[in-house]
């Protein structure tokens, strides 16, 4: 399995219910891309406070490295991947990705 773990920091001007409806749009994404095994996206609750500006963000478990291209090469990420740079922080710089094997 791939996690895909998603990091975004979101211009101030976005509110909490504009970033809810753009994960939303992630969510749709999941039963139109194969090997998609769940999405999770949110705000961070850490009690820790080391978000370093990074509040918001997602994680999507794919089940091989070939579900996450279709993922990446989708028409749908691509549009919503769009949105999300155009709402970043300094576009995408605002955004981190790191994709981590899993053995389960």
């Amino acid at each position: 399995m791939i996690r895909h773990i998603v990091l975004i920091r979101f211009q101030p001007t976005m509110s909490e219910a504009e970033i809810a409806a753009l994960f939303a749009k992630l969510g749709q994404i999941s039963a139109r891309v194969p090997g998609i095994l769940g999405i999770t996206a949110g705000r961070s609750e850490s009690p820790e406070k080391i978000e370093r500006g990074y509040h918001h963000g997602f994680v999507v478990d794919f089940a091989d490295w070939g579900a996450l291209a279709a993922y990446q090469t989708h028409p749908d990420h691509q549009r919503l991947g769009a949105k999300l740079v155009e709402h970043a922080v300094g576009g995408l710089d605002g955004i981190l990705v790191f994709d981590l094997p899993v053995s389960l």
